[in-house]
């Protein structure tokens, strides 16, 4: 595939590297304002980094946007003229709708909305998806691409805001879980480094063990509680210090503020 990164910021890197390391593009344009921190992308031969986003479009089929919400009209409006048949828009942008998107490029393009996490550079992303009426036809493909890199989910665009919640922010909730987790290990006895290690994995293992098994998570946790035993006092504790609350509290804040973001 050829395939062009429209602005090549933090999630634009990391769907870069996530697409390389697949061997997923036989060629590959990266584009950027200032392009100097990128240029080290040229070293797998097949990458192009410019700072011409028409120079991209014209070269590559999937074109995968993931620049500041602000600036896309703008990118749009700038290369509509080089859009084909051939060619499939895959936006990354927060709250940017597929109208607007179809206002500004027309509803005959193939039109992709998603949402992946920045775990996409190691393989492990949560993406969400969903399409215009014409780009159902390509959704497989746009499916195809990110369950290279992780998993991937179509959904209605109306539950779009909601999955960049869980999914997108998701990754630094459960960031701060695991930091915690590494903190309360410190505090029992072991070093940063062991007590990182320690939380890293057993938080790996834990999503692991519900993708393999498909598994309910109270199925898993009544295999590690006993009758009077520490797993279950320290579970009861952390409910009783309001952990499942503040989660969820948490996730509705969020939630919230994107909702006030997407109608300013």
């Amino acid at each position: 595939m050829k395939i062009a990164i429209i602005g090549a910021g933090n999630l634009g890197v990391s769907i870069a590297k996530g697409v390389l390391h697949s061997n997923g593009a036989t060629t590959m344009y990266l584009t950027k304002r200032h392009t100097d921190d990128i240029k080290e992308f040229e070293k797998y031969g097949n990458v192009t980094v410019t700072s011409d986003n028409r120079k991209a479009v014209k070269n590559s089929d999937i074109l995968v946007f993931s620049v500041q919400p602000g600036h896309f009209a703008q990118i749009l409006e700038e290369v509509k003229d080089l859009l084909s048949e051939k060619h499939v828009v895959i936006s990354t942008i927060t709250g940017f709708s597929i109208d607007r998107m179809e206002s500004i490029i027309g509803k005959d393009n193939y039109i992709i909305r998603s949402m992946p996490n920045t775990a996409i550079s190691v393989g492990k992303s949560m993406t969400c998806i969903c399409s215009n009426e014409i780009g159902a036809k390509r959704i497989n493909l746009a499916k195809a691409i990110f369950n290279r890199m992780g998993h991937s989910l179509e959904i209605p665009e109306s539950q779009m805001q909601a999955a960049t919640v869980i999914c997108a922010s998701g990754i630094a909730f459960w960031m701060r879980l695991i930091r915690a987790t590494t903190q309360g290990a410190i505090q029992l006895g072991f070093d940063a480094k062991e007590a990182q290690e320690l939380a890293m994995h057993t938080c790996n293992g834990a999503a692991s063990l519900l993708i393999e098994s498909g598994n309910h998570p109270e199925e898993e946790i009544d295999r590690v509680t006993t009758p009077m035993g520490c797993t279950i006092e320290g579970l009861n504790e952390m409910e009783h210090q309001g952990l499942s609350s503040s989660l969820i509290r948490g996730i509705v804040t969020s939630f919230e503020k994107i909702n006030q973001i997407r109608k300013s």
